[in-house]
């Protein structure tokens, strides 16, 4: 009955803390433009949403770290249907309820389970060896630097904890269940764990074999729990959200920017020409200042951001040594809401809408320099690298566009392009005259 009461109360502790949490995520979220969450083209949303989140399509184009990665991936779905049981068993009191249900199901169900546990502690302890050993330049850069390099590794050791309460649970369960000891009932041969941990348990007493099953239990529950209240704070809170960043992700052609319809109308009415659209837009609305200014979705990708770093890895221009990494863009973002979070008393919908009620001095300006702005070539690399199909490109650019339109700065190369396009409508210096040769007989 102790048991009982302590797991009622661990749990519903956990799942409170946990659901403020998420809460305030969804109000961070919020913070972008009101309606910018899309959902036009269900159909190949979802598709998206199956390719690339929940078959992870894109891990793939690095097979090392894909595989590795399917490894861990897997073990955390299926070791779900165990977590289900173990609840059960919290709450009732019983040990493997799920046995006299699933009879023969049951021990193929736990066999397999530990095969992919075993897998993924395999992958585990490489990705801690390329991180740590190894030192994969991409896991080296500067934003990685302190609290983001110790949360990958603190996830990965907490993979191995869970790991090891599955196998001390089953290996002393196998052992218990061979002595026909109390209600330890017959769930089959349990072969990882039988051939890893019981052999070095068949000597111990019964006492001792339930208090070692009894902690593996607890672990295992335990770490999944701190992982419920860790993974909020974390990078790994992809887990949860590459589902809907993959759903709500653009589908526009890669490379494709939004236009400005408020600037060609400007320019329609200046050449005597009708406006096609009807949009107007405050001066201060051009671009984006601060993530007030993003699209939902685009906050959305920002609290979804792995920060693999394969993004950064692709970018040519911090290939060639320059201080534009695309990943700490992503990071920036996320970071100056979580900032904007902790300074608010109350983050509302309201804010949203009226984004003046809030007004720390600062802004994304603060974090992201001119320097990695202006260093961007609008390649599109990061944008195809990215296994959630996140785009650092449009933060760039909206960052661009306030910038020159609204600040009046820019690189001071840029200005003979901008004359050539008010004077030239090109950017070269070209008179508009220059083909009217093609015109004259000959």
């Amino acid at each position: 009955m102790i048991q009982i009461v302590l797991f009622l109360l661990v749990t519903i502790t956990v799942a409170f803390i946990a659901t403020k949490r998420f809460i305030r995520i969804f109000r961070m979220i919020m913070l972008g433009k009101e309606g910018t969450l899309p959902n036009d083209h269900s159909g190949i949303r979802w598709k998206n949403m199956i390719m690339f989140a929940l078959g992870q399509k894109k891990m793939f184009e690095k097979p090392i770290s894909g595989i590795f990665h399917l490894f861990i991936y897997v073990a955390f779905l299926f070791t779900q249907i165990d977590l289900i049981e173990i609840v059960i068993d919290g709450i009732s009191g019983q040990h493997r309820i799920l046995r006299p249900f699933l009879s023969i199901l049951y021990p193929l169900m736990i066999n397999f389970i530990e095969i992919l546990s075993v897998l993924a502690f395999i992958a585990t302890i490489v990705f801690l060896l390329r991180r740590n050993v190894l030192r994969l330049d991409r896991f080296q850069k500067p934003e990685l630097r302190g609290w983001p390099f110790r949360d990958a590794n603190l996830i990965l050791c907490g993979e191995i904890l869970l790991i090891t309460g599955i196998f001390l649970m089953n290996g002393a369960d196998q052992v218990l269940q061979d002595r026909h000891y109390g209600h330890y009932i017959n769930t089959g041969n349990l072969y990882m764990s039988g051939m890893l941990i019981s052999p070095s348990l068949s000597e111990l007493s019964n006492a001792s074999l339930v208090v070692i099953e009894r902690l593996g239990w607890w672990l295992h529950y335990l770490v999944i729990l701190g992982f419920i209240l860790y993974l909020p704070f974390s990078k790994h809170l992809h887990i949860f959200l590459a589902f809907p960043q993959a759903y709500f992700s653009k589908l526009s052609s890669r490379g494709m920017m939004s236009p400005m319809f408020a600037i060609e109308n400007e320019v329609r009415s200046m050449l005597g020409q009708e406006s096609t659209h009807s949009e107007t837009v405050a001066v201060e609305d051009f671009g984006a200042k601060d993530v007030f200014d993003l699209d939902q979705r685009v906050l959305l990708s920002a609290m979804t951001c792995t920060e693999c770093g394969r993004c950064t890895q692709l970018c040519p221009a911090n290939m060639t040594g320059k201080v534009l990494s695309p990943r700490k863009i992503v990071m920036d973002v996320r970071d100056r809401m979580e900032d904007i979070s902790t300074m608010s008393a109350k983050i509302s919908v309201e804010r949203v809408n009226s984004k003046l009620q809030f007004d720390d001095g600062k802004s994304l300006f603060d974090k992201i320099s001119a320097e990695e702005l202006y260093a961007c070539t609008s390649c599109n690399a990061c944008v195809e690298a990215c296994p959630v199909l996140i785009d650092p490109l449009e933060i760039i650019l909206q960052m661009r566009r306030y910038d020159i339109l609204v600040n009046s700065s820019g690189p001071a190369e840029w200005l003979p392009m901008f004359n050539s396009l008010e004077n030239n409508q090109s950017v070269w210096s070209l008179s508009a005259s220059r083909t009217e040769w093609l015109n004259e007989n000959i």
